[in-house]
């Protein structure tokens, strides 16, 4: 694999006018080499996500909301882990979801999850072509959370990625930490997702994370098939967050849903 060259230190003569920030190197053994990410100081206004991802993309950089939470809790204190993180094309999505659902096949035995622990594969793509670009689609959905009463606690970030679904192994992030030390294999299902349902990552925060969805299931059926793979690459959406149980979650997370929130314990 190529490394990608990290624009990030020039970003002061790199013309994209961004407003003060933060280059943050900061990580669990201390400095790192080069920053892994940058956001901003303040608190991101509608339109800067769209706006940085047709102009910073030439860069190598790609355009990320940063979620501080209710506790203003920065990258620079997330304890990053890039030096055990390894290269998401180095794993297999399917291989990974299913090893996880072996892993967590007794939380499929609560009342109201499904009773089928066998794997089903990885749910096919939603028949036909996405309505609106998945770019423009995200963009739009990133205004609507820096529009929104809790906008305050966003901030515009950039990291060095060849793709949305990478940002979180390129910054080395420990969100899922509980579940899986090497978050690459978590971003090869995101790269899988991205193939299949256009997604984006939108927003990232300590332990959270939101995709934006260009082509989500738009059958029950699908649904269903969808929430498999959901309940393997974050269990913690179905045990410890309602609806409970595989049903519920697929009906009402996933059908013709445009966003998609994950969180682990």
């Amino acid at each position: 694999m190529a490394t990608l060259p990290n624009s990030l230190p020039s970003l002061a003569t790199s013309g994209l006018g961004l407003p003060s920030g933060t280059l943050v190197d900061a990580t669990d053994e201390g400095p790192w080499h080069e920053p892994l990410l940058w956001h901003a100081d303040e608190a991101a206004r509608p339109g800067d996500w769209g706006a940085l991802r047709a102009s910073a993309r030439t860069l190598g950089l790609l355009p990320v909301l940063v979620d501080g939470g209710r506790r203003a809790r920065w990258p620079a204190e997330w304890r990053l882990a890039p030096a055990r993180t390894s290269y998401p094309g180095d794993h297999d999505a399917e291989e990974v979801l299913r090893g996880f659902r072996e892993d967590n096949a007794d939380g499929l035995t609560a009342p109201g999850a499904a009773e089928d622990t066998v794997w089903p594969g990885l749910s096919p793509a939603p028949a036909g072509g996405t309505p609106e670009d998945p770019d423009v689609l995200a963009g739009g959905i990133a205004d609507m959370f820096t529009e929104s009463p809790e906008g305050p606690r966003f901030r515009m970030g950039l990291v060095p990625a060849r793709r949305s679904a990478d940002i979180p192994a390129a910054i080395g992030w420990p969100g899922p930490l509980n579940h899986d030390s090497d978050v690459a294999r978590l971003c090869a299902v995101l790269r899988s997702w991205e193939d299949r349902f256009d997604i984006r990552v939108l927003i990232i925060g300590f332990d959270t994370l939101i995709v934006s969805v260009g082509r989500p299931p738009t059958t029950l059926v699908q649904a269903r098939a969808l929430a498999a793979e959901h309940f393997a690459f974050c269990p913690d959406n179905i045990d410890q967050n309602p609806p409970y149980g595989l049903e519920l979650y697929a009906e009402r997370n996933l059908l013709d849903q445009s966003t998609w929130g994950f969180w682990w314990d």
